[in-house]
């Protein structure tokens, strides 16, 4: 059973990342790992947390790979649950002019038949803070029904509840996705949403109108900005901080690594501030080689980014 700070919930995948052509013109695929949640927990080891993970996987390759990885990264695998019955989803990223696009196969994944009995109490009562996404949800009714279980639990138990939007329209309608996104955002004490999915759920389009609405939902609400950085913003106080340049490859995962940062620095004593800060600076990182996982950066590569960049 995990006793860690911060518990992620959702679906890793393994992933195949388009990084090159062969001199045939042919696209070639670098194999890794993904998985929303997973990428922030793991971005949350590596910054200095106690990470765990909840989810399901299959008794196959995939999941074998992801049990090697976690134990690497020292992301702690008491609450992963391992199935005969179901596979591990994995996923394609291709890049092109209008950036990185996915195709995903996970229907009838391990994660996706997560139910509300499956959900670890116990863990979660022990954590501090629950992280889930609009992907933990969107993958199944019964593990949108798991979260909100997960969410239920962390309430009483005065546990801290994070919640990144992460929508992906491929999944769910947008109604529908706007629906629980919008009703699990409102019992979270952080909303993490990117502009783009505030645009498309919410129909605003000036960051304060964003943050105006998402406060209604939650107290504080960290919103992405991309390549402009990200605003923290409270009911008493909002600040923009500006994004950190770097030579771009692969934004796959940068998302990811915000939150798992910035949740760890949380939990490490920052203010959301200073903890929006560095997350911006991991994230920043994090798009300059290509996967979800790989180029991840640690503490030192951080600050000494950090201190490099000013």
């Amino acid at each position: 059973m995990s006793g860690a700070d911060l518990l992620c919930m959702g679906e890793p995948m393994l992933e195949f990342n388009q990084s090159r052509k062969d001199a045939q013109g042919r696209p070639l695929y670098l194999e890794g790992h993904g998985g929303d949640t997973s990428n922030a927990a793991i971005a949350a080891a590596r910054a200095g947390a106690s990470a765990g993970y909840i989810t399901a996987i299959g008794q196959d390759t995939p999941g074998d790979s992801f049990m090697a990885l976690w134990a690497s990264e020292g992301v702690d695998t008491g609450t992963v649950e391992r199935r005969g019955d179901a596979p591990t989803g994995i996923y394609f990223v291709t890049h092109g002019e209008a950036g990185h696009q996915f195709t995903f196969y996970r229907r009838d994944s391990a994660a996706s038949r997560m139910t509300p009995e499956s959900v670890p109490e116990d863990a979660i009562r022990r954590a501090r803070i629950l992280h889930l996404s609009g992907i933990s949800q969107a993958i199944s009714t019964s593990a949108c029904d798991a979260c909100f279980r997960a969410i239920e639990i962390a309430r009483d138990a005065g546990v801290i509840i994070s919640y990144d939007t992460n929508l992906r329209r491929a999944l769910w309608p947008l109604p529908r996705a706007r629906a629980i996104m919008h009703a699990a955002l409102g019992m979270a004490d952080i909303a993490l949403p990117s502009e783009e999915d505030a645009v498309a759920l919410t129909g605003l389009t000036e960051p304060d109108a964003i943050a105006d609405f998402y406060l209604k939902l939650a107290p504080l609400v960290v919103l992405k900005l991309g390549r402009r950085g990200v605003m923290v913003a409270t009911s008493e106080r909002r600040v923009i901080l500006p994004g950190r340049q770097v030579e771009a490859v692969d934004a796959t995962g940068a998302g990811d690594t915000f939150a798992g940062n910035f949740l760890a620095r949380r939990l490490l004593g920052d203010t959301a501030e200073e903890a929006a800060g560095y997350a911006n600076a991991a994230a920043a990182l994090a798009t300059t080689g290509y996967g979800a996982v790989a180029p991840m950066p640690g503490q030192e590569a951080v600050r000494a980014f950090m201190n490099q960049a000013g």
